[in-house]
C-alpha cells in the first residue's frame, strides 16, 4: 500500500499522440512524439504497444501519461514520460479519454 500523499506526487494528464513509428532497435516499441499542453517541443514517449497496435491508428489520439516521470533510456531512445494502459494476458488497451479534451488536462 501506499499513502495518499505518496499517490498525490503523480501528476497524470492528458497528451495528444501527435506522430507514431516503430522503435529502430525494439520489436515490442513504438516511439510516440505527444502534446501533452506544456509547450515542451519533440516530447516523446517509448511505449511497448507494437504488438497491439500500429503507429498509424494512434496518431490523434488522446491518452493519459505520467507527466512527471523521470526520463529513461529504452533501447537507446530517451522516453519522457509514461503512457498508462490496461493488460489482460496479452490484450492492451491503452487508457483514453471520454470525451475530447485539451492536452495537458489534470487527471484527478
Amino acid at each position: 500500500m501506499i499513502s495518499i500523499e505518496d499517490f498525490l506526487k503523480i501528476d497524470l494528464r492528458v497528451a495528444e499522440i501527435k506522430h507514431a513509428e516503430p522503435h529502430p532497435n525494439a520489436d515490442k516499441l513504438l516511439i510516440l512524439k505527444i502534446d501533452a499542453g506544456d509547450g515542451m517541443e519533440g516530447r516523446q514517449i517509448v511505449a511497448g504497444i507494437r504488438s497491439t497496435y500500429q503507429p498509424e491508428e494512434l496518431v490523434g489520439k488522446k491518452i493519459v501519461i505520467v507527466n512527471n516521470l523521470a526520463p529513461a533510456t529504452l533501447r537507446g531512445v530517451e522516453s519522457q514520460g509514461m503512457l498508462l494502459a490496461a493488460k489482460d494476458g496479452s490484450q492492451v488497451v491503452i487508457l483514453t479519454t471520454e470525451k475530447d479534451i485539451k492536452p495537458g488536462s489534470k487527471i484527478q
